[in-house]
């Protein structure tokens, strides 16, 4: 039985070649994601032991002192005591923060991904280890700095030229006097680090004296856990934290994974949903293979074969196939992670150098899949050839489905699309039906797929007019796509899927779309918002800036601080209480705007309701420097994502806050948004390219692209089960052509020519394409709207969209996939030898 297995996979490689591809194209799928999320984690676990190879022990700010109160930095005097431990040899402060470089034509270098600011910490020796100057020498006072040496390259600066930096709005000119070399891996990765000497680097980002992180390095014979020992004798009794080397890089690696475990869910969910479309793929080509060679299985049950072996046989036929489209889609998805790297690299995200990872567990799960999921469609149609009764061998056809078996599959079909409906609708009314609705769905689209055999009749029976208009050809397309159901069904299905998550997530997208929007300009009277890169805090110089010009009517900074109100921290949002209603549209449910300013604060109607606050409510405040005061409720607001919690007085705010920065500027000025104000605005911060300028166009154009760009990612990852459906229409149409040779060979014989023979397989293969399209764009509908309802609970602005004008697109390019997929086997059945054909079994 092997033996003949193997025979029947060697002679049928045409027939089979479909579903290898599809399987190919999974395992591809499955596999690159392995190898791109393991080259790329490991990649940050060496750029973080990279990181960490000259420290021994580090001491941090206390983590976990969020909240308001005085935390104690980390000053010079800790760094004295570090340096002083028994077993300590040296010990260094670092210093970090934001800063932003201009390239020479004065546009940001880094596009905000790393873009960060350090102190030059020369030793005994007057060199700081960690960034040796390739050109030039370490900076010194305020208006020098040092540039590493692939941001320098890359921005062509040298020694001696000027550079214009930001660290927290205004534009400061420095003057380049180094380049150094470091293995730092987001600089490598392509980030930018700016080096300043360490007085100057304290006043721009910790304060004088004080510093980011503490690090110590071991004397010969001291081991790390020994020095830590003894650097935890001469902590404070709160506020700074230590930890080794080694600690620190394994957390960095633990982090690592957990960020990269998310992308490979969502990865690996959409190389799920590729194979599960190669399911029907593959179990119609199998279902196919055995009903064609029906005589052949009855000749072996009557040799003596038991329902076993036949079975086996199948399933062995299965393993050869999944094994060999598993070993090829290995080797294309290792090039597929080297490609998803060398993207990930070009868009500017961070990701350092390192080889590409082809892990054992990754050739393991890429086997074990493909074999899998191949065996697994074939052991139905397996199970059917085992039940061919060897009296089929005197008959050239075996027994169709019973009345009995289709009322069972339609009863079924109908329970499951009836229950998935109704749980999709009760999700609908819940506040977290997230995990009702994915049942539902799920059990819906498994409903339809069922019962898609009984719909496929009367849909494809509705385009019999227009089929007649091509003549005979289209008569007999619209019959042979009808004449078997459960064919038809399985292959529309796969189109079905794929078109079904399309449709669903445009229409969530683009209704989110239309709902933030309409949010930014219903909440915003302001004509211009203004924020640093990455949203990075702005110095109050920028507000002072903006509100001194003659075109600015009124503005007003943002700013945040954490604060503990009954005994819970809460976040305080400090505004201009003076202009902020020129600049905001809230809608009140009690109380009002008026007259924020002193101790009045005004709360988003969710905060009031969960804290039980209403007007006139008096709220014990302490601040995060400590202090207590008492503010009073005069208005409760509807919130939305843009303004919400907590609002206060800046002048309020500003005198608790040891280092007052804006989060944003939001900006009125005469005569609306022009270009010609913007440009003003823009000049006013010295063409600073990390500060962006919006008007409500800008804000509603960034939330188009960034909704679109993600559209356009999930369409680039649902591709490939789109392909795959292609690929089923073609085998189930080059089947369908070898088993009606014979019939092609009477039409032609009749009188059909071959350009009718070809239309006639183009139409059949149109007809079951737009029928996977009409159900798919159907559901996706029903999908993204009942999504949009769970949605709306959050974003009150939602509105549902439906793009009339994509959907009408998706239903093309079922065409064009009906179209495409049809080339080969119309060819192939134009070309039958008519005699040949109807001599054919």
């Amino acid at each position: 039985m092997f033996r003949t297995a193997l025979r029947n996979v060697l002679a049928h490689k045409a027939r089979l070649l479909m579903t290898v591809l599809a399987v190919m194209l999974g395992v591809a799928f499955v596999s690159g994601t392995l190898v791109f999320t393991s080259t790329i984690s490991e990649a940050l676990r060496d750029s973080a032991l990279k990181g960490y190879a000259g420290v021994d022990v580090a001491i941090q700010p206390d983590s976990s002192q969020t909240g308001p109160g005085a935390r104690p930095s980390l000053d010079r005097k800790l760094l004295d005591k570090a340096a002083e431990v028994p077993g300590a040899e040296s010990a260094s402060g670092t210093v970090t923060g934001f800063t932003a470089i201009a390239d020479k034509n004065g546009k940001l270098i880094g596009h905000g991904f790393s873009t960060r600011g350090g102190n030059y910490y020369p030793g005994a020796d007057g060199k700081d280890p960690r960034y040796p100057m390739r050109d030039g020498s370490a900076p010194h006072g305020a208006g020098q700095i040092a540039l590493d040496s692939r941001t320098a390259d890359e921005a062509g600066y040298e020694v001696g030229d000027t550079v214009r930096i930001s660290v927290d709005g205004p534009v400061r000119k420095t003057t380049l006097t180094g380049i150094f070399t470091t293995d730092d891996g987001a600089v490598t990765a392509g980030g930018s680090l700016a080096l300043f000497d360490n007085a100057t680097a304290q006043k721009l980002f910790t304060g004088p004296g004080r510093y980011s992180e503490i690090h110590v390095r071991a004397a010969p014979g001291t081991s790390q856990a020994a020095l830590l020992s003894e650097i935890e004798k001469v902590l404070p009794a709160k506020g700074a934290d230590a930890a080794t080397g080694k600690k620190l890089a394994e957390d960095d690696a633990e982090q690592t994974e957990k960020s990269m475990d998310s992308v490979k869910t969502g990865l690996l969910g959409f190389a799920g949903i590729a194979l599960f479309v190669g399911v029907f793929l593959i179990a119609n080509t199998f279902t196919m293979l055995v009903a064609q060679r029906t005589k052949e299985l009855a000749l072996m049950r009557a040799v003596g074969a038991s329902r076993r072996q036949v079975t086996r046989s199948v399933l062995i036929e299965a393993v050869v196939v999944g094994a060999v489209a598993s070993v090829t889609g290995l080797a294309i998805g290792v090039g597929i992670g080297a490609g998803m790297r060398a993207l990930m690299s070009g868009t500017g995200a961070i990701v350092p150098d390192g080889p590409l990872v082809v892990s054992v567990s990754t050739v393991l799960t890429a086997l074990l899949v493909g074999v899998g999921v191949t065996v697994l469609a074939a052991w139905l149609p397996g199970r059917r050839a085992a039940k061919v009764p060897p009296v089929a061998a005197m008959n050239s056809v075996h027994a169709t489905a019973t009345t009995k078996s289709l009322v069972v599959r339609n009863t079924v079909g109908a329970l499951f699309a009836g229950v998935g409906v109704a749980a999709v609708l009760v999700a609908t009314g819940m506040e977290d039906g997230k995990a009702v609705m994915g049942l539902g769905a799920m059990l819906l689209l498994i409903g339809v797929f069922v019962l898609t055999p009984l719909l496929s009749r009367p849909l494809i029976v509705l385009a019999g007019p227009a089929l007649r208009a091509f003549g005979i050809a289209g008569t007999i397309a619209r019959q042979n796509a009808v004449r078997n159901p459960r064919r038809t069904a399985a292959t529309a299905s796969a189109l079905m899927v794929g078109l079904t998550l399309i449709t669903g997530l445009t229409v969530i997208g683009n209704s989110v779309q239309k709902g933030v929007d309409k949010m930014a300009r219903d909440s915003l009277k302001a004509d211009y918002v203004v924020s640093m890169v990455g949203m990075t805090p702005l110095s109050p110089e920028v507000e002072k800036k903006l509100s001194s010009l003659d075109e600015v009517t009124a503005s007003s900074a943002l700013r945040s601080s954490a604060a503990r109100i009954g005994g819970k921290t809460t976040y305080l949002t400090g505004v201009n209480g003076a202009a902020f209603g020129e600049l905001t549209r809230l809608d009140f449910s009690s109380g009002s705007l008026d007259g924020l300013a002193g101790g009045k604060a005004i709360v988003d109607s969710g905060t009031a309701k969960e804290k039980g606050w209403k007007v006139g409510s008096r709220l014990p405040v302490m601040f995060e420097d400590g202090k207590k005061e008492t503010l009073t409720v005069s208005g409760v607001y509807e919130g939305n994502e843009m303004i919400r919690q907590v609002l206060v007085d800046n002048s309020v705010l500003g005198t608790h806050q040891k280092h007052v920065s804006d989060l944003q500027v939001m900006v009125k000025t005469k005569g609306g948004a022009t270009e010609a104000t913007k440009d003003k605005l823009i000049d006013a911060l010295g063409k600073n390219p990390a500060i962006s300028v919006q008007d409500q166009d800008d804000v509603s154009e960034g939330i188009s692209q960034s909704v679109n760009l993600l559209l356009n990612m999930l369409y680039a990852l649902l591709a490939m089960a789109v392909i795959v459906a292609v690929l089923g229409v073609v085998n189930t149409l080059a089947m369908s052509v070898f088993e009606r040779s014979q019939e092609i060979g009477m039409l032609r014989a009749i009188g059909l020519d071959r350009s009718g023979v070809k239309r006639m397989v183009r139409l059949e293969s149109l007809v079951i394409s737009l029928f996977g399209g009409v159900l798919g764009i159907g559901l996706g509908v029903f999908f993204g709207w009942a999504a949009g309802e769970l949605i709306s609970a959050s974003l009150a602005t939602y509105e549902l969209v439906v793009p009339w004008g994509r959907m009408g697109v998706f239903f093309a390019l079922a065409a064009v996939v009906g179209m495409l997929a049809a080339v080969w086997p119309a060819r192939r059945a134009a070309k039958l030898n008519m005699l040949v054909a109807i001599k054919a079994e």
